[in-house]
């Protein structure tokens, strides 16, 4: 059986920065291979080096970490330069696509404050070895310790002015806000703070596209914390927390996150047209994807796509509803959702493997379901009934107490035929 579902909670009192949240990871004990290893991928493991040291911010113990670069003159990539490196690297599926997510969050930002086109942003902010170093470690990071669902405090985003490469810039950085703009994100008041920059630009582009949402933590149980300490002198402890922990379910087993859908009415492509699309769209991370027939104008006959997804795969999902979709326009909004948490394992049959979900309702009883493509690929295999195996594969988790609290990883069947 694969471990509980791990909450990480990232507490960022003192603001946000790709420095920091790295820093944390690591102080949770991230291996550095970890992090080396993609970028090596990337061609890039010459191009910097880690500081690392364990030192102390108003008192508080942390990790501070410090991306030195080896390059005598590290080029301006422009974002269409870094999105195709990215794209071809031989990274792990999951990790490219957080990666490419995050950067693309943050190439679009910069592009529209800056009254640019996202391909030719070539900022210090997207295209510095820091930056990717912090990006690939911080998804890499939270990959490794398994995070099935993240939270982050709203953060302090600064007041002030910061010299950056384009001169002076007014605080929050302009980045910022246009990425809290356009992911209607909360930003906490930076009243009392001495100006400075809390959040940048890379640090809230990780959370917007990497968390579950912003808020306050719910009930947990904590497992490990590891704190990320800043580089810029405050007049208080400048720490990131990053908490794993178990969620606390409520006593009805209920728990509540939140979903991305995303919709469209088609009127003018074929079936198969439409079936590609919604394949395409499966494909690129959609956790549902279904059709409902509709009339539009003129006595039309429609159909109205519907995407349910994680949210932070909004940016990844329309691109292909640009690239195979006939629309002009998706409708997107976020949607609050109630669940019974799920468990996973295997069955051994007399006939193969068939793996199966379980989820406890409210009363204490129990929901199984054996999987559809297994039972449908043994059903085909020994030329019997998917319904038969159904049943065999239900009276086996009866048989062997699986009704119980707890589920093994694999549930051996007496070798005989029913």
């Amino acid at each position: 059986m694969p471990s509980q579902p791990r909450l990480a909670l990232v507490d960022c009192p003192t603001g946000l920065a790709g420095n920091m949240l790295l820093g944390a990871l690591l102080d949770l004990g991230l291996p550095p291979s970890v992090v080396h290893e993609p970028m090596a991928a990337l061609g890039l493991a010459d191009a910097y080096r880690l500081n690392i040291q364990t030192t102390r911010s108003a008192g508080f113990r942390g990790l501070q970490l410090q991306v030195a670069l080896t390059e005598p003159s590290p080029p301006h990539r422009h974002w269409g330069d870094l999105r195709v490196q990215l794209a071809e690297a031989p990274l792990e599926p999951q990790l490219k696509q957080r990666v490419l997510a995050v950067f693309s969050l943050l190439a679009e930002a910069e592009a529209a404050v800056h009254g640019t086109g996202a391909d030719q942003v070539h900022f210090h902010e997207v295209g510095a070895v820091d930056a990717l170093v912090d990006v690939v470690g911080v998804c890499a990071g939270l990959l490794h310790f398994g995070v099935s669902e993240l939270i982050c405090t709203p953060p302090p985003a600064g007041h002030g002015r910061v010299a950056t490469a384009h001169g002076q810039l007014p605080l929050p950085a302009p980045a910022v806000l246009e990425l809290a703009r356009v992911r209607q994100l909360p930003l906490a008041s930076s009243e009392g703070f001495p100006p400075a920059e809390l959040t940048t630009p890379t640090g809230m582009a990780l959370m917007a596209a990497l968390a579950d949402r912003f808020g306050q933590a719910p009930a947990l149980v904590p497992e490990a914390v590891g704190v990320g300490l800043g580089t810029r002198q405050l007049d208080r402890a400048n720490l990131l927390r990053l908490v794993l922990a178990q969620p606390q379910l409520p006593a009805s087993g209920e728990r509540q996150d939140m979903l991305l859908q995303q919709q469209a009415q088609i009127d003018d492509a074929s079936g198969e047209d439409l079936a590609f699309l919604m394949e395409a769209l499966r494909q690129a991370g959609a956790l549902e994807v279904f059709a409902q027939a509709l009339q539009m104008k003129k006595g039309r006959p429609a159909s109205l796509i519907t995407v349910l997804a994680r949210p932070e795969q909004s940016l990844a999902l329309r691109q292909v509803w640009w690239r195979h979709g006939s629309s002009l326009g998706v409708r997107e909004q976020l949607l609050k959702r109630w669940s019974l948490p799920r468990e996973h394992g295997v069955v051994e049959t007399p006939w193969g493997p068939v793996r199966i979900k379980r989820s406890r309702r409210p009363d204490g009883s129990w929901i199984c379901k054996p999987e559809a493509d297994d039972l449908a690929e043994l059903a085909e295999r020994h030329a019997i009934s998917m319904a038969r195996l159904r049943r065999a594969v239900l009276a086996l988790v009866d048989d062997d107490g699986l009704d119980g609290p707890a589920m093994a990883p694999s549930v051996k069947s007496p070798q005989h035929r029913p």
